[in-house]
């Protein structure tokens, strides 16, 4: 039986992650899943990519808003209810999404804290950003996510993963939503059609890995792995894959310990990873 075992939600895109037990799914995501985002002088959002210290800030979920903290900032409350302002274009990737400015004063504590200029801005309801048609229906949404409302991947493919590297690594290098115990090692990545506790999702594209899992979310420290290991057995069309992104149909809530129960697989080419062994040496 294929089970989820971990859930997990980024409040603010690119800053600490936060297990949760349960989580309400929404037209676009899980609850506060990537409604806030930082952005640059230009509107331009910025990532641990660049500026991996941003792994140091912490997020916490309270009833009225959420808690940012950083060790030497203390802590923060942004509201859930903030004070409406003018929607404006900001930039995700390739993407322009609108939303608005929360407050002068988080930018100021942003700013000091990452030790660069940077604005906190907010995705609200009415700003609806598609993701890209080419791998869904019309209509799907997203939040300031890199492109997709969800992330999946299979415990026994981080736990294969780390078979073949010296030092295994924790499965927030990866930042996923939802995470699932049972099968086989990438078994996520032909998931097609997907049923959880009556939510069907969808699998829209094997998700591309980036530096970013390079970077210690605890020290903010960077390193090579797990991209150098995950390049020797998991490229395709020179593109580093591990999980898949999906999106879905229907809103509802989802639990760890639900089960995942798969309707469909794929059988197009884009989805097949050729398998490799775990080699020793």
């Amino acid at each position: 039986m294929l089970q989820v075992s971990e859930l997990y939600i980024y409040p603010i895109k690119s800053l600490g992650g936060i297990a949760v037990q349960s989580a309400v799914v929404t037209s676009r995501g899980l609850e506060h899943d990537r409604r806030w985002m930082l952005v640059n002088e230009h509107g331009h959002f910025i990532t641990q990519r660049e500026f991996p210290q941003m792994a140091l800030i912490k997020v916490m979920v309270e009833p009225d808003g959420i808690t940012v903290h950083h060790h030497s900032s203390g802590s923060l409350l942004i509201p859930f209810n903030c004070e409406r302002k003018p929607l404006q274009q900001f930039a995700v990737w390739d993407d322009t999404c609108f939303g608005q400015y929360v407050s002068e004063e988080f930018d100021q504590w942003f700013s000091k804290t990452l030790n660069m200029k940077c604005r906190l801005i907010y995705m609200p309801d009415d700003s609806e950003r598609e993701v890209d048609q080419r791998y869904a229906k019309p209509g799907v949404i997203t939040s300031f996510a890199d492109a997709y409302p969800f992330l999946l991947i299979g415990q026994a493919s981080l736990d294969d993963l780390n078979k073949r590297m010296m030092l295994p690594l924790p499965m927030n290098r990866f930042r996923p939503n939802i995470v699932f115990t049972g099968g086989e090692a990438y078994c996520e990545d032909l998931m097609n059609e997907i049923d959880i506790a009556g939510i069907t999702f969808y699998g829209a594209k094997l998700c591309a890995r980036c530096v970013l899992t390079t970077i210690d979310q605890q020290t903010a420290v960077k390193a090579k792995e797990p991209l150098k290991t995950l390049a020797s057995y998991r490229m395709k069309n020179n593109k580093i894959m591990f999980g898949q992104n999906l999106v879905h149909e229907n809103t509802g809530i989802i639990s760890v310990g639900n089960e995942l129960n798969v309707l469909s697989t794929h059988t197009e080419e884009r989805f097949i990873v050729v398998k490799k062994p775990i080699t020793t040496t």
